[in-house]
């Protein structure tokens, strides 16, 4: 698993790239980019259109050394696009299309009649008109000029580069046919065949494709297109007192921030006054609005209810969640996937491969026809037009842009599309308990304090203790004590030891929190029987019950075998007592897990915690408990994984903090949490919200993703394989066949090398419903 650069990093650069016409042009930027001093790598998307340059740690190389690049190789770079915003782009992305479509209606316009033209002139109805041919030369001249001026244009630009690419072979047909009529009109010779229709027609057809191709690419980036859509462009920030408006761009950390019912929140902040429902399903996919107070996260983006809110802004521009969303995709989809490689060596040679199989057709045609010159050009024309290499070079780009952006917008993120594809090979999906399989939310249920020692005095020692920890279980207790009203005493010298407990100084007495068995190994006396227990209600509103007539007794195995995870006290080596906390599984853990096992996937549970207290989560979830890996300690982890993996490829679902070194182990890791904290570096997929649904949605998009991608190759590579041989006329022997067929017509062959990119681009389209349907 290869773990992404961070979003905060700075060692890259984004460029919206204009001008590539295949995948041979997204290969020569990528070289030219790489010959760049500062620059570590470069990868070049042909669907998204954008390159993303990761920088040298030494003498990292400037924007303006890679636009030079760029240029020089004969492509432009849009001025002013930023990956997280992307209204420079789109805007000009909105004027190349327009552009396109401008290019095509002239060409359709002068071809339309020129064909029209042509036949009546083959049919004999204006032979004798000596004007004819200087009209369908002055037809011509404006569809070659004007429509096919960017294959021109880009063909001059890759020959003097020395490479070849898709504007080659379309001006190669187009200015052959064309070639092989001029010098007839001007030499005024009479009664030979035009080819002017057949170079304009090619020139249409390909400007038609071109212009489809463009609408339908567009469509595949409207989900990250329509995340930002909802940022606002202006917030009500409090400055001295007074509530003004500024741009949004204008707000900074700390200011306090005023949102309206029903307005869109323009930054990430903290709510500082007020209560309403935040409808988040802009960045989490979760349409059931999420009710937010005083102290509470919310994300920039995301819409508030009916309530007035004020924000202390803790995150604004780039650094807020939805711009890293969009940065996280949009690096995403300029990563490659490994099948890529091979799709990338065949591009490299399609084109001149494609040259001289027409060299080798004009030549074998004008050996063994006797159909003269002329026939054989043509069939040397029509396999230079038929021949395409954008559809291959389309092929898995555009599936991974799709699924990528209909991903982000079911609150799923792709770190890389490597991790889309290694997601289809999952034989097993192992969870981490706190946090993922269960709320990560555990209450103090019991407290046991032992002989001579009071409920009270127990509860509060361990809550100051575990004042400042992050860990659920010391949160929980902290909770516990001041819902009891107890004074909590600041400690010193607090040290975590990982998966066994804490240690700090309250009051100038070591304490000790943690396992029975670690407690053991620090000197702790064996004799760790309680006295009584206080009972703990779990409605924690009320605090602790600290009634001893509600006391019981409770074994060490009652509590485990009931889900509870036991923290063992002690003080200056005198075991104190324990606590017993409980943490409920997520709701719907249990129908994730059967999903799972239903598509025969083995599930298992990975955790530090006691046997049997991982044994009852995994019996409520529906996880066997000879899949149920208890007592690991966080550095162990990793290996459990690995031994795992002997099976098959590993997902592992974890928090992406403690279970970090999994995570990096598994093939794939997924990391669960919020839309507010979507950075996790240890993670190839994150899901933005906390639901374990998300991962049925990132698996079903990442099978459907290669089942695509596969689709797509097989539709490029057998048009190609099939359909270069006819137009070569490997079938004009065959005269039971179309005469179409035999003989294939530039014109027809422009319009099958046209539509084959469109195919690949609505294939990868249907990704969109893949989520929705699941």
């Amino acid at each position: 698993m290869n773990a992404p650069v961070s979003a905060a990093a700075s060692g890259s650069v984004e460029l919206a790239l204009t001008g590539m016409r295949c995948a041979n042009c997204a290969q020569a930027i990528e070289r030219a980019l790489a010959k760049v001093p500062g620059v570590a790598a470069a990868q070049v998307n042909f669907a998204s259109e954008t390159a993303s340059v990761s920088l040298a740690a030494a003498a990292p190389a400037s924007r303006g050394a890679l636009v030079a690049a760029v240029e020089a190789a004969g492509f432009g770079v849009i001025a002013g696009a930023d990956a997280a915003d992307l209204s420079a782009e789109t805007a000009a992305r909105a004027t190349e299309l327009r552009a396109s479509r401008r290019r095509f209606v002239v060409g359709a316009a002068c071809t339309a009649p020129l064909m029209a033209v042509s036949m009546a002139r083959d049919f004999g109805a204006l032979a004798d008109r000596p004007w004819l041919p200087w009209l369908m030369l002055a037809l011509a001249l404006p569809v070659l000029a004007y429509t096919g001026r960017p294959h021109f244009v880009g063909a001059a630009r890759a020959l003097r580069a020395g490479r070849a690419n898709m504007d080659v072979l379309v001006a190669l047909g187009a200015g052959v046919a064309f070639a092989a009529s001029a010098p007839v009109v001007v030499a005024g010779a009479a009664g030979h065949h035009l080819y002017f229709e057949t170079a304009a027609a090619i020139v249409t057809l390909v400007a038609l494709g071109r212009l489809l191709e463009a609408r339908a690419r567009g469509r595949a980036g409207e989900a990250l297109r329509s995340l930002l859509a909802l940022r606002p462009r202006r917030a009500r920030v409090v400055r001295d007192a007074v509530e003004v408006e500024l741009p949004a761009e204008a707000v900074k950390v700390r200011d306090v921030v005023v949102v309206r019912p029903g307005e869109a929140i323009p930054v990430d902040g903290r709510v500082i006054e007020g209560e309403s429902t935040v409808d988040e399903s802009v960045l989490t996919g979760e349409s059931l609005p999420v009710t937010k107070g005083t102290g509470d996260t919310v994300a920039g983006g995301t819409i508030n209810g009916p309530g007035l809110l004020r924000l202390t802004a803790t995150r604004v521009g780039a650094a807020t969640a939805l711009s890293q969303i969009v940065r996280l995709v949009r690096a995403a989809q300029a990563s490659k996937a490994p099948v890529q490689a091979l799709v990338d060596r065949i591009a490299a040679v399609f084109v001149p491969i494609v040259i001289a199989l027409a060299l080798l057709t004009f030549g074998t045609w004008l050996l063994v026809s006797s159909h003269g010159a002329a026939h054989a050009l043509m069939r040397a024309v029509a396999v230079l037009v038929i021949a395409c290499p954008c559809a291959l070079g389309l092929a898995t780009p555009t599936a991974i842009v799709v699924a990528t952006g209909t991903a982000a917008r079911r609150g799923v993120l792709f770190k890389n599309s490597a991790a889309i594809e290694a997601l289809r090979g999952v034989r097993v999906v192992v969870f981490d308990k706190t946090g993922t399989l269960t709320l990560g939310r555990p209450q103090l249920q019991l407290v046991a304090p032992a002989a001579g020692v009071t409920a009270d005095e127990l509860l509060a020692l361990a809550a100051a203790a575990e004042q400042g920890s992050e860990h659920p279980l010391g949160r929980a207790i902290v909770a516990a004590a001041k819902a009891g009203g107890l004074a909590l005493r600041a400690p010193t010298g607090v040290r975590a030891i990982g998966g066994r407990g804490l240690r700090a100084l309250v009051d100038g007495a070591e304490v000790w929190l943690g396992t029975r068995a670690w407690l053991a190994s620090q000197g702790v006396s064996e004799d760790m029987s309680e006295g009584t227990c206080g009972n703990v209600s779990s409605d924690m509103s009320n605090g602790p019950d600290r009634d001893r007539s509600a006391a019981r007794d409770m074994s060490e195995s009652t509590g485990e075998q009931a889900g509870w995870t036991r923290v063992h006290v002690a003080r200056d080596g005198r075991y104190l007592g324990s606590l017993a906390l409980a943490d409920a599984p997520r709701p719907e853990a249990r129908a994730v897990v059967a999903a799972l096992r239903g598509q025969g996937l083995r599930v298992a549970l990975l955790t530090g915690d006691l046997r049997a207290t991982a044994q009852a989560i995994g019996a409520a979830v529906g996880i066997d408990a000879a899949e149920v890996h208890a007592e690991v300690l966080p550095a162990d982890k990793a290996a459990t994984v690995a031994a795992l993996q002997r099976v098959g490829r590993v997902a592992m679902v974890g928090d992406g903090v403690n279970d970090a070194p999994a995570l990096v182990q598994a093939d794939v890791g997924v990391a669960i949490g919020s839309g507010t904290d979507v950075a996790v570096d240890a993670a190839d997929v994150t899901l933005l919200r906390s639901d374990l649904r998300g991962l049925l949605d990132a698996l079903a998009i990442g099978r459907a993703t290669v089942r695509t991608i596969r689709r797509n190759l097989f539709w490029a590579s057998a048009y190609n394989l099939v359909l270069i041989p006819i137009a070569a006329g490997a079938l004009y022997p065959l005269s039971a066949l179309p005469g179409w067929l035999r003989a294939l017509d530039p014109m027809l062959a422009a319009g099958a090398m046209a539509l084959s990119s469109v195919t690949v681009v609505v294939s990868s389209l249907a990704l969109r419903r893949v989520a929705a349907e699941r």
